[in-house]
């Protein structure tokens, strides 16, 4: 199997884009991970993705913007809430990277119901916000519905230098250009596209964080090995493919 490169900027791969949205104000943790530790909870069709024999588990905390139908305009209000993630990363058998979602936590409802129904996203509905202060920013979440009701997470970070030349590790998780998802049967690769990230190094500054574990992985032992910022990029999602048994 010939996996695709880790390439930072290219070309939209799709003719028609189902999903607009602009992603602001980001912070990436990540920590190292055993491939075989997360290998069970990707979708059929994929293993882990590794870089240098380690996988990741991603935390990730923005603000998701202009949320709409494909280059329409963003629905009001609906369309525009803080979101925090937890993801690993994957690779599928004919070699298309991405990343997998053990959990979404929103801001709003509506889009939390419409993503889990219809491609069965796991999408939650948290109380969130997030608070800027010159160069710091806090991201604070805490789960309404589904369970586990209460998880919560609050990061705190300051942004420094911005980066001309991501590492590999850098690049390995953030150049991600689609998702794996299980949905009703069949494991799907839902395809997006954006301009080449904006990177800036960051400094973690605190981290009270339930949601890893509640994802089923194990809590974060140390220091994140990568901190990432950026202020955002404008995204696009193609209509998603699904893999052959």
């Amino acid at each position: 199997m010939n996996i695709e490169p880790v390439d930072c900027a290219p070309q939209q791969r799709f003719r028609r884009a189902i999903l607009g949205q602009r992603w602001e104000h980001l912070t990436f943790l990540h920590w190292a991970v055993a491939p075989e530790l997360v290998a069970p909870l990707l979708p059929a069709g994929t293993r882990p993705d590794t870089l240098d024999g380690l996988s990741y588990v991603g935390l990730i905390g923005f603000r998701m913007v202009g949320l709409g139908l494909g280059t329409g305009p963003g629905v009001p209000y609906f369309g525009s809430f803080a979101e925090t993630n937890v993801r690993l990363y994957s690779v599928d058998h004919t070699g298309r990277r991405a990343v997998v979602f053990r959990s979404l936590d929103a801001s709003r409802l509506v889009p939390v119901l419409v993503a889990r129904a219809t491609l069965r996203l796991p999408y939650l509905w948290s109380a969130m916000r997030l608070d800027r202060d010159g160069d710091r920013y806090t991201y604070r979440c805490r789960r309404r519905w589904p369970g586990p009701v209460g998880a919560s997470s609050r990061m705190v970070v300051r942004v420094r230098e911005p980066i001309a030349e991501p590492t590999p590790l850098e690049h390995f998780v953030t150049a991600r250009w689609g998702l794996h998802t299980r949905a009703y049967g069949r494991t799907l690769h839902l395809p997006n596209w954006h301009p080449r990230w904006p990177l800036h190094r960051a400094e973690l500054l605190r981290l009270d964080d339930e949601l890893v574990a509640a994802a089923g992985l194990p809590p974060p032992a140390g220091p994140p090995a990568s901190v990432l910022y950026s202020p955002g990029v404008p995204v696009r999602f193609g209509p998603p493919v699904t893999l052959p048994e």
